[in-house]
């Protein structure tokens, strides 16, 4: 298949080194310095991660806009995009693990897409991504998934600076941090334009300080640059 139609297909991109790595270092002093107690979110964080306030710094926001993952998000919604939210996440040892789970799209099937960028290198020990590929566009004849069974899913692994891109409807989740080690990460959301009146009614639940006025075109992106 194509990229394009592989994409469509699995609902998910892995984009291996997709941050500059003379870039890593400063990121990961951003995170740590943005980590923010539970209770300081307008509302409350899981108290097994670390959650790293972030969303306005200007490194942070050129990455969310790295060519590679525009052309990838633009295929997935497309249509006119903005970026919505970007938030820090990191396991704590011991913690991070998550039931298998579809964000879900909010108007129409592919209205949003997210993208996980590694800070550091990730894998099964220590809370990497869990995914079931091709499950967000379900055939009508399959049956509900179960999400207790993990016999499809997939754990990721790689190094710093890969970007996970996926469709919000494909089933996926955080994994236990069984060693401790480190795996800062940020998760963005790029919302199909239609959805920004009701984005701006939450968006100050969700912590959300940057200025999300810029518009994408998914036209002007290429699936040739991933």
């Amino acid at each position: 298949m194509t990229d394009r139609k592989q994409l469509h297909h699995d609902g998910y991109a892995l984009l291996r080194q997709a941050v500059p790595v003379g870039w890593l270092d400063g990121l990961r002093t951003l995170f740590d310095a943005g980590i923010t107690p539970s209770d300081q979110w307008p509302v409350p964080r899981g108290a097994d991660w670390h959650h790293s306030l972030l969303d306005d710094d200007a490194m942070i926001q050129a990455v969310c806009r790295l060519p590679q993952l525009l052309a990838v998000v633009g295929e997935l919604i497309g249509e006119r995009f903005f970026l919505a939210q970007v938030e820090g996440r990191e396991p704590l040892p011991g913690g991070g693990h998550q039931q298998l789970h579809r964000d879900l799209s909010a108007q129409r099937p592919g209205d949003i897409a997210n993208a996980m960028v590694y800070f550091d290198d990730y894998g099964p020990d220590n809370g990497a991504t869990r995914i079931v590929p091709s499950s967000h566009r379900p055939p009508a004849s399959e049956p509900p998934f179960d999400f207790n069974d993990e016999s499809r899913s997939v754990q990721l692994a790689g190094a710093a600076g890969d970007i996970l891109v996926f469709d919000v409807d494909l089933i996926h989740a955080g994994s236990l941090n069984r060693l401790g080690t480190r795996r800062r990460s940020i998760l963005i959301s790029y919302f199909a334009e239609p959805l920004y009146a009701s984005y701006l009614q939450t968006r100050s639940l969700r912590g959300i300080r940057m200025d999300a006025s810029e518009r994408f075109e998914p036209a002007v992106f290429s699936l040739r640059q991933v």
